[in-house]
């Protein structure tokens, strides 16, 4: 079964850090490029990151760069976010996906004081 799970979200200060797990069962995790993404309540969905399948490259929107940091591990197929220096406005349920195969269920991240 293709399948994507994603762990590591909980409640966190604005400032503080998390890292969000996502792994892959059910295909070669190595052989497709990952994506992050975030929804808020009332707010479209929003791509916050984007690896390539060797994990040599990276992309984030102005919104996260230089706070958010995506890496992969495709010998655990595993996909992380890491993330830092965490605002309210960073408050949402973040998704892993890969392209036209498979999303994960969501983890929700909320930043609050």
């Amino acid at each position: 079964q293709v399948q994507l799970v994603e762990s590591g979200g909980g409640l966190v200060q604005p400032g503080g850090s998390l890292t969000l797990s996502c792994v892959a069962s059910g295909f070669t995790f190595g052989d497709y490029a990952m994506n992050w993404y975030r929804q808020a309540p009332g707010k479209e969905r929003e791509l916050v990151a984007n690896i390539t399948r060797a994990g040599d490259n990276t992309i984030y929107p102005a919104s996260v760069h230089g706070r958010f940091t995506i890496s992969r591990d495709n010998v655990k197929n595993t996909a992380y976010l890491s993330m830092r220096n965490l605002k309210p406005e960073d408050t949402a349920v973040y998704y892993c996906d890969v392209p036209h195969l498979v999303r994960g269920q969501g983890t929700q991240v909320t930043v609050s004081s």
